[in-house]
């Protein structure tokens, strides 16, 4: 690990300070690019906390994340729609 990779407590890291351009662009310190797996051309949302600040996600991880939730939506829509067809069965 880096001299500039702080393990401050358990996954919690501290890469150093960066300057934001003219643009408003930020250059991602290489040691966080390479603990996250952020490549070129990677899409990173950004979400903000007025009270806690800014924050990175790649856009692949929460894509994971939705697919998963569609899946767990749509069993959870059989699982309903089997249980209303046994009922009228029964009738």
């Amino acid at each position: 690990m880096s001299k500039h990779l702080k393990n401050h407590s358990k996954g919690k890291f501290f890469f150093g300070s960066v300057k934001v351009g003219e643009r408003g662009q930020i250059v991602i310190p290489s040691e966080a690019r390479k603990l996250f797996n952020i490549n070129p051309g990677d899409q990173l949302l950004v979400f903000g906390d007025k009270k806690k600040g800014i924050g990175l996600i790649k856009a692949t991880i929460l894509k994971k994340f939705a697919s998963q939730l569609f899946q767990i939506f749509e069993m959870e829509k059989e699982k309903e729609s089997k249980e209303n067809d046994d009922k009228n069965e029964e009738i």
